[in-house]
């Protein structure tokens, strides 16, 4: 506060101070998924439909109001299954399942989408016959996932001098993949031995 004499009387100043508060935005200002959108019922604007009956027989084409009280009579909804046909397509199903479903199909058709990764393999000279067969199961396991394998063989020292020797082991252990693979390059030396990179294919001799 802020005395201000202007005489007798004290003259009593206050300063406000305004504080003025940042807009808030939201970290992760991203749309929620809530699933595939699905019409059903009353949400069908078309005057006419094909139908699906809960048993997988179709009951041809019917007016769209028809179809709805014909669904409810069975306690389940008339739900959307194709839009690109004229009429579209509709199946008397309960409409949480059908969601369900398609849902679910979404999912696998993701995780087959999955982006392709690059493992690392490695091997030396003193690699055993049961070490091997099971990089083989791992390098097996990537294919199957999709993923790119790089297999790569370390020499050490005067390994280096061997060179042939190391080439003619990486050639036996790619025979040991059953799998079917195509090189993406050949085998070719590297600062560390010799490294080749394969991945899920048929081999471009076939």
């Amino acid at each position: 506060m802020i005395f201000l004499d202007t005489g007798s009387i004290p003259v009593v100043s206050t300063l406000i101070i305004m504080f003025v508060k940042k807009p808030f935005f939201r970290r992760y200002n991203r749309p929620i998924y809530r699933g595939p959108v699905i019409k059903a019922n009353e949400y069908i604007r078309v005057a006419q439909v094909q139908v699906i009956d809960e048993n997988g027989a179709n009951l041809g084409t019917m007016e769209t109001v028809q179809a709805i009280a014909l669904a409810k009579e069975h306690g389940l909804d008339l739900v959307e299954i194709s839009e690109k046909t004229n009429p579209p397509i509709c199946k008397i199903i309960d409409k949480g399942k059908y969601q369900y479903i398609q849902e679910k199909k979404e999912r696998k058709q993701k995780a087959k989408q999955k982006k392709s990764e690059l493992k690392e393999i490695r091997i030396g000279f003193a690699t055993s016959d049961h070490d091997l067969e099971t990089k083989v199961k791992q390098i097996e396991g990537f294919l199957k996932d999709g993923d790119k394998v790089k297999l790569e063989i370390r020499l050490r020292g005067r390994e280096r001098a061997h060179g042939d020797l190391a080439r003619e082991k990486m050639e036996k252990f790619l025979q040991m993949i059953t799998a079917e693979y195509k090189k993406e390059d050949e085998l070719r030396k590297t600062p560390a031995g010799l490294s080749i990179t394969i991945c899920q294919g048929k081999p471009k001799n076939q």
